[in-house]
């Protein structure tokens, strides 16, 4: 197992840079598009969707309300300027805070939602709807001025939660005694959570110090916390979901590692909400 999952990152890791600094924004986000809608496919799995036909229903619904939105877009270079991108992002911001709820109290929150399926299929939406638009304002951002700028952003977002996640690993499995969640993901512990944010610390200074963020040491911080504090919340919170689907994996597809959501169950949470707080809450224009 181990072995198919170093392979797999070695792989997809040169892809997703590749695609972040090669891809000009519309190209991106049509890359974007497609990862949602393999999410899309196996959230449904999540919400009780047990047929094929109704997952890929889902799916291409999915597909077309995003592509129906980045058709009404007229300017890509200010995507963050846009109505219906800043709801996105403060619906965001909202429902994790709701998902924060939820998983500090299951299971008894899952009477809440556990034989909704519309709720189920709410939740999805505010999980990856955002998500995309998160990442499609972070890689616009300053275009106009510098094709890569927005691509530091989301590189930088990235390292934070594959520091978190990775460092959490690492710790979880050296130091690990005392569990972060049971009821959740008995897997982790408060070790493996403490162990991925100074990871993630490191790495956010390192980072920071080889790249030119332009922006203020405070700023950043408060941002980088809050993300990578988010991105332990949507590792949990896709747990929660498939605990309460009985499954152990999202898919298939990424051998290793399982499916789509498996892989960008962090980003999910982290990308929408550094961009909120970068962006709106603190006006980083």
């Amino acid at each position: 197992m181990l072995k198919y999952r170093l392979l797999s990152a070695f792989v997809l890791i040169p892809v997703v840079i590749a695609a972040l600094f090669w891809l000009p924004p519309m190209g991106f986000a049509v890359v974007t598009l497609v990862v949602c809608m393999l999410a899309a496919w196996e959230w449904g799995q999540l919400c009780g969707l047990s047929s094929r036909a109704q997952r890929v229903g889902l799916a291409v619904l999915c597909g077309l309300l995003l592509a129906l939105m980045l058709f009404i877009l007229p300017d890509y270079q200010r995507t963050i300027e846009l109505p219906m991108v800043q709801v996105a992002l403060w619906a965001s911001l909202a429902w994790w805070c709701g998902a924060l709820l939820l998983v500090l109290f299951y299971p008894a929150s899952a009477n809440f939602w556990r034989h909704s399926r519309v709720l189920r299929l709410i939740f999805g939406v505010l999980t990856i709807v955002p998500f995309f638009w998160g990442m499609v304002a972070l890689r616009s951002w300053h275009y106009e001025s510098s094709q890569y700028s927005g691509s530091l952003w989301l590189l930088y977002v990235m390292f934070l939660v594959w520091g978190a996640d990775s460092g959490a690993y690492i710790f979880g499995k050296l130091f690990g005694k005392h569990k972060l969640a049971p009821k959740v993901s008995p897997g982790k512990t408060w070790q493996g959570f403490i162990g991925g944010l100074l990871t993630s610390a490191v790495i956010a200074w390192l980072f920071g110090i080889w790249a030119d963020l332009n922006v203020t040491p405070g700023v950043l911080l408060a941002c980088s916390v809050v993300a990578a504090l988010a991105s332990v919340l949507g590792d949990l919170t896709e747990s929660m979901f498939k605990r309460e689907a009985g499954i152990k994996d999202s898919g298939h597809l990424i051998p290793g590692h399982g499916g789509v959501l498996d892989r960008i169950d962090s980003l999910t949470a982290a990308v929408p909400v550094f961009a909120c707080l970068l962006l709106l809450v603190f006006r980083i224009l």
